[in-house]
């Protein structure tokens, strides 16, 4: 899956109602143009293009009272709640995927309530372990070690290193949700903009 529907569907969610530059500001708040394929260009077409799909519902407004062009809002609709949810988590779910779907999850975590998203970490500790242990019994045939295959063998070690480092932050943050860390889902107000209205973006060039 690609990143940039996720982001640009959580961005527009987090205000309900959201304009191309304010998904831009606050993609760009949170760097995802350096980490992802999150460029303006991208945000643009994506909002188009999620529209046309029904995902997102497209409001045309009039041309500001100083002068300025129309902007065009957009929601999210049934469709696009449930496009978004699914996307979450299969994000946090699957281990294949580029960092950069893992990362764009992790900002919208909140948006689940808290023993889902404990569940959905849990599940991708048990991929990372299965997938580590079929890296250590079945790709090293007849009990061989990885130093025996000379440097091939440093591909197993890195394989083994991922899965371990990334079992051991998952299993960190379910432990930081289940000593009540973040107001999750269904636990409270939180502030919905990722940058204030009015506040410089430190990011924006």
């Amino acid at each position: 899956m690609s990143a940039i529907r996720l982001l640009v569907l959580g961005a527009v969610r987090q205000h309900g109602l959201a304009h191309g530059y304010m998904v831009r500001n606050d993609l760009e708040f949170w760097g995802a143009h350096e980490w992802s394929n999150a460029k303006p260009g991208s945000i643009y077409h994506a909002l188009k293009q999620l529209a046309k799909q029904g995902l997102l519902l497209a409001h045309e407004t009039a041309p500001s009272t100083a002068g300025g062009p129309p902007r065009t809002q957009y929601e999210l609709t049934a469709a696009g709640e449930a496009e978004f949810m699914k996307l979450l988590r299969h994000a946090l779910t699957d281990i294949d995927e580029k960092p950069d779907v893992l990362t764009s999850a992790v900002g919208f975590l909140v948006d689940l309530d808290r023993a889902e998203a404990v569940a959905l970490l849990r599940e991708r500790v048990a991929k990372l372990e299965s997938w580590r242990e079929e890296v250590t019994e079945h790709w090293t045939p007849d009990g061989s070690t990885p130093e025996e295959w000379g440097h091939i063998g440093e591909i197993m070690k890195l394989w083994v290193h991922t899965s371990d480092s990334g079992a051991e932050w998952a299993r960190s943050l379910i432990a930081r949700l289940e000593a009540g860390h973040y107001v999750m889902a269904g636990e409270g107000s939180r502030q919905a903009d990722v940058l204030p209205e009015g506040t410089p973006n430190p990011y924006a060039r």
